[in-house]
């Protein structure tokens, strides 16, 4: 016999759902969430859950950064004047004369 498939948005899982969820996943679902289109095509994102009887999608909030090109690339690069040298780092050639060659 084949399973009922059905969607279920996440707030309207029932307690057993819900358990069952976690149990699932009790790491969250973040990594195992699936992008769904739809045949209007819109999309929607989901958690495949199952029991005995129902293969269930269940419709998970997912939130996405949509347009990053709004991040100003000042904020994130430094310009060398700023950088300052680890004064614990040394250049010396002479740290690395006890390193084999690599075999070819």
């Amino acid at each position: 016999m084949r399973k009922l498939n059905k969607v279920i948005n996440y707030q309207n899982l029932t307690p057993d759902l819900l358990d069952i969820l976690n149990k699932r996943y009790p790491d969250g679902y973040q990594n195992h969430v699936i992008k769904v289109t739809t045949p209007k095509n819109e999309n929607f994102y989901g958690v495949t859950l199952d029991t005995q009887e129902i293969s269930y999608l269940v419709k998970v909030p997912v939130k996405i950064d949509t347009n990053p090109e709004e991040f100003d690339e000042k904020e994130y690069t430094e310009s060398e004047e700023n950088i300052t040298p680890d004064e614990s780092f040394n250049d010396n050639a002479e740290e690395f004369e006890n390193i084999p060659d690599e075999e070819n």
